[in-house]
């Protein structure tokens, strides 16, 4: 399996948006709490908001996913994740919006699980039926497996700054992005 191109693609789609949804988690506590002064009672606020957006998303996704096939909302989603990615790392290096200028494209990156990881594993299993289990739960280990990059690099590159969260972040999303623009270049189906 690990020689599909197609497969491989939408694997990296997600395990590169789950480096950075791990970044986000382990940066999170500290660019809010400790940086941004914001009452360790609050943190659950922001980080639930998240969820929330996520929740909104899957339904979203679950409604377009056959106007728009799963590629172009993955590519979309990815895509997007990637705008919000630059537009938290230039705020979290210059401190632009202060809190604000950090939460918001937060919640935009975070939000678009729902379009990235239900169409990243679903792309994959849909040329595979026959070895869907088999394909599933490499994409999975994958996706999962990555997140140790995520959270490794922003507690190695800590500087007392949201910074680290914020480059990694918009590293990965571009990441996710490539590789779900990749699938949809070489896909034929939607």
């Amino acid at each position: 399996m690990l020689t599909h191109k197609k497969i491989i693609g939408y694997a990296g789609a997600g395990a590169f948006f789950y480096s950075g949804m791990y970044a986000y988690i382990a940066g999170t506590p500290f660019a809010f709490i400790t940086y941004h002064k914001v009452p360790a009672e609050y943190y659950g606020l922001l980080f639930g908001s998240g969820i929330i957006g996520i929740v909104i998303t899957n339904l979203i996704n679950a409604r377009l996913v056959h106007r728009f096939g799963m590629n172009r909302i993955l590519a979309g989603g990815a895509g997007f994740a990637m705008i919000s990615g630059i537009v938290l790392a230039v705020n979290s290096y210059s401190d632009f919006g202060g809190l604000w200028g950090l939460f918001l494209p937060l919640l935009a990156f975070v939000s678009v699980t729902g379009f990235v990881v239900a169409n990243s594993i679903a792309g994959a299993m849909a040329d595979y039926p026959e070895q869907a289990g088999s394909v599933s739960a490499l994409v999975g280990a994958i996706q999962y497996g990555s997140g140790i990059a995520g959270s490794g690099l922003v507690g190695a590159l800590a500087d007392g700054t949201p910074w680290p969260m914020g480059w990694v972040i918009a590293v990965m999303a571009t990441g996710a992005a490539l590789c779900a623009w990749l699938v949809i270049s070489t896909s034929s189906k939607g």
